[in-house]
């Protein structure tokens, strides 16, 4: 289905000029992400990058001894596969579609083109890159400094934003490799989330029942990285 077909819904590219995006409006393709589909593995060329609509896509780094953890996730705030225009490739990780559902695709040497206008696509990517670096960086520092709750929690509030859902299938093992943590130690942070009634979780399946009390037990990472991107859409691009 083509982009003159269908509205956005992606921020990236809703907060183009309409005379921007009609630029980019004959080449974009909406298309089906399905659970687990590899976007780009480490190490290879990335030809297309994809502008999510209702899917997740997690950025996941993995060890020599095959231990994962998530380093970051782009939803409908973002693009995969920035590193394309920044010269270079995903040697250090690998991206797949965590959460089904869609996105628009967009060849790599499109986006470039327009990339290299120096307009009003260039600021908002360059703006990305800084958001979702300060996402990465967060990650890292939520880590090392939080209680598995606490994670669990910030976590989860970024894939209902990314998804714009409050509902959404995960499993407690898959949630473990994303956090870093035990598949033991999700169960019990989700069986407190639980108990507080800030989350439901059932056969795989995440509902989040209080947005605002899980926000207020989350640790401060979720309103930074939150901060970031708001600020990122706030400023003028035209």
């Amino acid at each position: 289905m083509s982009a003159s077909q269908v509205l956005p819904s992606n921020r990236l590219l809703a907060a183009l000029p309409a005379e921007d995006y009609q630029r980019l409006q004959p080449h974009l393709e909406l298309v089906t992400l399905p659970l687990r589909q590899s976007i780009y593995e480490a190490g290879d060329p990335i030809t297309t990058v994809y502008f999510p609509r209702s899917a997740m896509v997690s950025l996941v780094a993995t060890l020599e001894d095959g231990s994962t953890m998530e380093a970051g996730l782009v939803g409908q705030e973002g693009m995969t596969g920035i590193a394309a225009l920044l010269g270079g490739t995903t040697k250090a990780h690998r991206a797949f579609v965590q959460v089904a559902g869609d996105g628009w695709r967009l060849k790599v040497s499109v986006l470039q083109e327009e990339f290299d206008r120096g307009g009003a696509l260039q600021k908002l990517l360059l703006r990305y890159v800084q958001a979702l670096l300060t996402h990465v960086a967060q990650t890292g520092v939520c880590n090392r400094f939080h209680t598995t709750e606490e994670r669990l929690a910030r976590w989860l509030l970024l894939v209902a934003d990314a998804v714009q859902s409050e509902e959404f299938p995960l499993t407690q093992e898959f949630i473990a490799q994303m956090i870093g943590v035990r598949r033991s130690g999700v169960t019990v942070a989700a069986g407190m989330l639980s108990h507080a009634e800030l989350i439901r979780y059932t056969r795989g399946h995440i509902n989040i029942v209080d947005r605002k009390g899980l926000e207020e037990f989350s640790c401060e990472c979720y309103s930074v990285v939150r901060d970031e991107f708001d600020w990122l859409y706030s400023l003028p691009v035209g």
